[in-house]
């Protein structure tokens, strides 16, 4: 019988494609439709599979739609009128909640252990929104991974998350129907960033 793991890698061309092409849609240009309860489960559970080592699934997700991203986003003028924020800056955290159908918060959740360091689990709840916006993008949707100051802010994510304290939000993912192509931007120079040692 041959061992599975000494056949030769099958390269996906269709896969590559994608891969080179990839881009993020910005969250201003999302606009519905977004992705259907079948479709968002989809591409969930296709971003839960990313590394993790322990299989501690380390991370939660809550899914915001509809009236929930409306009040998230009197949460976040109330909590950034409190702080003394600029309007300009009130209206981004409240973009940050509400542009685009969809917005999954993903949320950082290290398990107790003594293998897997918290820094590891907080880098693959990173690798859960890098993957879900892949796979948004392969369903044929926009999507973008935002942050910003309604991410960070402890009282605010306590607040609209229930965060615990060994919790933290790694990404508002925004997920939508795109109004218009992302144009392309200047990417990294392989040769200056890569160091090859034989």
């Amino acid at each position: 019988m041959t061992d599975s793991l000494t056949l030769p890698p099958i390269a996906s061309q269709e896969a590559l494609d994608f891969l080179r092409r990839r881009r993020s849609v910005p969250a201003k240009t999302l606009t519905a439709p977004g992705p259907d309860r079948a479709i968002l489960d989809d591409l969930l559970t296709i971003a839960l599979r990313v590394p993790d080592h322990g299989k501690l699934a380390p991370w939660r997700l809550v899914v915001l739609q509809g009236e929930a991203k409306d009040r998230l986003a009197e949460q976040v003028r109330a909590r950034g009128t409190y702080l003394g924020l600029d309007e300009s800056d009130l209206v981004k955290g409240e973009k940050t909640v509400t542009d685009g159908p969809v917005v999954v918060c993903v949320i950082s959740s290290p398990r107790p252990s003594e293998k897997i360091s918290a820094h590891e689990q907080e880098l693959s709840a990173a690798c859960v929104c890098f993957a879900m916006v892949q796979a948004a993008l392969a369903h044929g949707f926009g999507a973008n991974w935002l942050t910003g100051w309604v991410a960070t802010d402890r009282l605010l994510a306590e607040d609209a998350f229930a965060l615990k304290a060994h919790e933290s939000i790694t990404g508002l993912i925004h997920i939508g129907t795109a109004r218009i192509a992302p144009a392309e931007r200047e990417r990294p120079d392989l040769g200056s960033l890569v160091e090859y040692r034989d």
